[in-house]
């Protein structure tokens, strides 16, 4: 894994999970802090957008899987 990530809060209301995370992008040696948030499987937040997101490709896809796996949310 090229980055670190950290759930340092979170929250569920019905089918959805409000998350903050800190994420460590090892690539381009710079710590993000974010809000991302699952709405039944699918994960939310410019963290995680393909065009949005600060990371580099592959830390963004690792904080998804990471995030599904610790959250227990399928894969697409």
């Amino acid at each position: 894994m090229k980055c670190r990530i950290t759930v340092t809060d979170f929250i569920e209301q019905g089918t959805a999970i409000y998350i903050k995370v800190e994420v460590y992008d090892q690539q381009k040696n710079r710590r993000h802090d974010g809000e991302l948030r699952f709405l039944e499987e699918l994960l939310y937040g410019d963290l995680v957008h393909p065009k949005k997101s600060p990371l580099s490709e592959r830390c963004r896809l690792d904080t998804i899987a990471y995030l599904q796996q610790y959250f227990d949310r399928p894969t697409s």
